[in-house]
């Protein structure tokens, strides 16, 4: 399966283990609470929706790369402690805790959760020496003699062997106490995750276009050549980082992250077309609704590829403004949640105090570690603005009442810049539509831009929240032929295919 129906299924999985009955006991009990077992290519995310999953069940998570560790370290050191059997007194060899499960420990501590995910990455490639303690951990949930404590749930994950030479094969035994996902690399999936994840456009336009390059592992005379999700990823963020500090990324700079000379040389060449177009069709001023002939002309002329480079340039733009308001309009709702406290106890909350609840809020959530990065950023924004609030009225009003309406008077301001920010993102909207109707019409290439922002979840938030009738009418029109064309296809497929068999 690809790894959002993989992600999926771990958290149903962590929901029912955790679930409790109303005398308070889990109801599915521990014994047969089966450690989860992930097994897929390295690279396509299997510890980033563990972290994910975590942050959204709201429980603690403790990650271990296992081939790190040493028996000692996993197991414990041994040391030798006088027990006394039916009156006779023996040495016997007894552990320390295991770092690993005091590592729990001390998570639950640092964080106050007391239920959380212990992932185990590269479970299957251990050493010969720690293999039996794997083994161990998933039949008994134990490290030596240390359990690992009730309500963490243990995730572990692996490469298959195609992958890694070190992998062990797990026996029947073992395989029959686990619960075992196979994931696999899916491009759309992850295109999805790209949009919502700020990956560069440039890297999107390029994969969709070159889809068989975005997971590629070749073994040859010369060794091994790939090209990960993982890769690509990081690569983005390289990018975007260059971009704003003015350095270049050439060839080499791409090898080092897409370690597969044919795709990164591929990649360097699309990236280098990709800022000469991003220049040439001044992207920037067809959002403002400025083009001309001459930019039609010229389009007219270009091959399809730089049609779909074009159109990944307008996405990509398009997509950092409903992201901005995506966030504004989250910022805007979490500060009004506090305001709204503030008006329910102005008799008895000042705004100072309102401040140091915010504060105390964002500090509870660090220590649990629930903050995603939107959440932590939606806090320090609100704090900001209540800070500002509190410092403009300090002085100036002399009545809680007169406090409130001042309050309520910047807020509105700010929701007034939302606005403002909002309805000129529509406006860039229907420009790139219009835009498109006098490049493209009714094409292939519009059916490429609706595909685009369908797949973008910023994109579709934005316009239902705020509607575009453009984008209904080409939806609606446009992808509705494209799937009838297709069935069409299909169904001509499966006549010819009987008709040969009847033959």
């Amino acid at each position: 399966m690809d790894i959002k129906r993989a992600k999926q299924e771990v958290k149903n999985s962590i929901e029912a283990y955790l679930s409790k009955d109303e005398h308070g006991h889990y109801r599915i009990p521990i014994i047969r609470q089966r450690p989860v077992f992930l097994i897929g290519p390295p690279g396509i995310g299997k510890t980033q929706i563990m972290e994910q999953i975590a942050k959204e069940c709201k429980i603690a998570f403790v990650s271990y790369t296992i081939t790190h560790h040493t028996r000692q370290s996993a197991v414990g050191l041994p040391f030798i402690k006088e027990k006394t059997y039916e009156g006779k007194t023996y040495s016997v060899t007894e552990y320390t805790m295991s770092e690993i499960i005091a590592s729990v420990y001390e998570k639950m501590e640092q964080t106050g959760l007391k239920e959380g995910i212990l992932f185990i990455d590269e479970i299957n490639c251990v050493s010969e020496t720690l293999a039996p303690t794997m083994l161990q951990f998933l039949q008994g949930k134990t490290f030596g003699n240390q359990k690992v404590p009730e309500g963490w749930v243990i995730v572990a994950a692996g490469n298959p062997p195609e992958y890694n030479k070190s992998v062990r094969e797990f026996d029947v035994v073992t395989l029959d106490r686990i619960k075992k996902i196979e994931v696999e690399s899916n491009f759309e999936v992850w295109k999805e995750y790209a949009y919502k994840n700020d990956v560069h456009v440039a890297v999107i336009s390029y994969l969709e276009l070159r889809k068989e390059n975005f997971y590629r592992i070749e073994t040859t005379v010369d060794g091994k050549y790939f090209a990960t999700a993982r890769g690509w990823e990081d690569l983005s963020q390289l990018i975007k980082t260059y971009e704003y500090l003015g350095k270049t990324v050439d060839r080499e700079v791409i090898l080092q992250y897409i370690q597969h000379q044919k795709i990164a040389k591929d990649f360097a060449n699309y990236l280098e077309l990709y800022y000469k177009y991003k220049k040439d069709y001044a992207i920037e001023q067809i959002l403002e609704g400025h083009w001309d002939v001459s930019t039609l002309k010229k389009i007219k002329v270009a091959q399809f590829d730089e049609h779909l480079s074009i159109i990944s340039l307008l996405n990509g733009k398009l997509s950092e403004c409903f992201k901005a308001c995506y966030e504004n309009e989250n910022y805007v709702e979490k500060l009004y949640s506090y305001l709204l406290i503030y008006k329910q106890n102005q008799d008895t909350l000042h705004m100072e105090d309102l401040v140091k609840k915010a504060d105390s809020d964002w500090a509870e959530k660090k220590k649990a570690e629930l903050l995603t990065y939107q959440e932590e950023l939606a806090f320090r924004w609100t704090l900001d603005k209540l800070e500002l609030f509190c410092r403009n009225i300090k002085g100036q009003a002399h009545t809680t009442q007169q406090a409130f309406e001042q309050i309520k008077l910047m807020f509105d301001a700010l929701v007034e810049e939302e606005e403002k920010s909002t309805q000129k993102t529509a406006e860039q909207l229907e420009n790139v539509f219009h835009f498109m109707e006098d490049a493209f019409g009714e094409s292939q290439e519009m059916v490429a831009f609706i595909t685009e922002l369908n797949a973008n979840y910023y994109s579709m938030w934005f316009i239902k929240e705020n509607g575009c009738d453009l984008y209904f009418k080409y939806n609606k029109g446009l992808l509705f032929d494209t799937r009838q064309k297709k069935l069409v296809h299909q169904m001509e497929d499966i006549e010819e295919m009987l008709n040969f068999s009847l033959k």
